[in-house]
């Protein structure tokens, strides 16, 4: 008689049992990870500093002891803009992050019971990433899930995340045992650009405007669609700057309405800085563009923000104001973000799924059997 070696390598996925409470092992922390943005303007300094030192300082040499003045500077600017230009102009994208995360918490635990939590941390306001990733730690979760849910630029500020969590890792670690982490497993959501989901619902919110808004007022061609992207420095000490991601996301929308809707442009978001060349067209370039081919309406469209904020709101309106000086006859309609879209929010969940799945899979121990 032959002894024969069987392998039994068997994958057991655990599902939601709510009548059982979960093992500090059996649970994934999903921290979503975005800018936030100040709810006080006695915050801007503090606010911009961080900034400066996570962002800016990828752009242009900033030494550490500059960072206070550099916050001190811009938020003279930010009162001035948010204060006085914009009429005490408070941006609604923290309580729209919250209402993203109670949706994908929801669908994530219609899915996976309360063995998943999600949790909401932003890298240059309360609650500071790092605090929540010390509170993920000290409730005992054992796995966690970063998800940067802020703009398609996950290479780039997407890696902001990433740094901040390697910051509290790093606190914890003794010094003779760099290896150490608080975490046994620690995975990463990255950029969505070429997320076909997400990509069907930009051009399904577009259909319905242009429908339901325009479509009667102004024929097909003389429609112009600006889909704005956040634009980004041509270089940034080596990291991709979410350009590339930016122009596959928008590549992807406009080849499912150009047929129908020609003046179809991207028209990047930048923050004009001495020295550095940002990525082009801008807003107002790009509009400029398609009111020349024949636009009597432009359309500005958010592509790959997640949220409502001071760039979405105040800097497109800026653009429009410009605009509707030069060429007075021209309609001009700012659009929303998705926001907390129910449809966006079940995407968004979606896409966690497959890496808790992968955390929460528990692998049998090869097992040898002799015949």
């Amino acid at each position: 008689m032959s002894n024969t070696l069987i392998n039994l390598t068997l994958p057991i996925v655990i599902q939601a049992d709510d009548s059982a409470e979960p093992t500090v092992h059996d649970r994934v922390a999903v921290l979503l990870a975005g800018y936030g943005e100040v709810e006080s303007y006695h915050d801007l300094s503090r606010y911009n500093q961080a900034a400066s030192k996570y962002i800016a300082s990828q752009f242009v040499p900033i030494p550490d002891w500059l960072y206070p003045l550099a916050g001190k500077i811009l938020a003279l600017q930010d009162l001035y803009n948010f204060g006085v230009k914009h009429h005490q102009f408070i941006s609604p994208e923290n309580e729209i992050f919250e209402k993203q995360r109670l949706g994908i918490e929801e669908h994530l635990q219609d899915r996976w019971g309360n063995r998943v939590q999600v949790f909401k941390g932003f890298y240059f306001c309360q609650p500071f990433v790092q605090q929540v990733v010390a509170d993920i730690n000290q409730q005992g979760f054992q796995n966690l899930l970063i998800y940067p849910l802020l703009v398609v630029d996950s290479a780039f500020t997407g890696a902001i995340a990433i740094e901040q969590v390697n910051e509290v890792i790093a606190a914890k670690a003794p010094q003779n045992n760099p290896q150490y982490s608080p975490f046994k497993s620690v995975r990463y959501i990255p950029s969505f650009a070429t997320e076909s989901a997400y990509i069907d619902l930009m051009v399904h919110q577009l259909e319905e405007t242009l429908t339901q808004t325009l479509a009667s007022g102004f024929f097909a061609s003389r429609i112009g669609i600006i889909l704005t992207v956040h634009g980004g420095p041509d270089k940034a000490k080596g990291l991709l700057t979410g350009v590339i991601d930016g122009q596959a996301l928008s590549d992807g929308v406009r080849s499912q309405l150009q047929q129908r809707y020609p003046l179809i442009s991207i028209g990047w978001v930048n923050h004009d800085t001495p020295f550095i060349n940002w990525s082009q067209p801008n807003l107002k370039q790009a509009a400029k563009s398609l009111i020349k081919a024949g636009a009597q309406a432009i359309l500005f469209k958010p592509l790959g923000w997640a949220t409502e904020n001071y760039e979405t709101i105040l800097d497109v309106e800026d653009v429009i104001q410009s605009l509707r000086r030069q060429y007075p006859t021209v309609t001009y309609v700012r659009l929303n973000c998705v926001n907390d879209d129910p449809n966006f929010l079940k995407i968004a969940a979606e896409w966690a799924n497959p890496q808790i799945e992968a955390m929460l899979t528990r692998i049998l121990s090869p097992s040898v059997l002799t015949a």
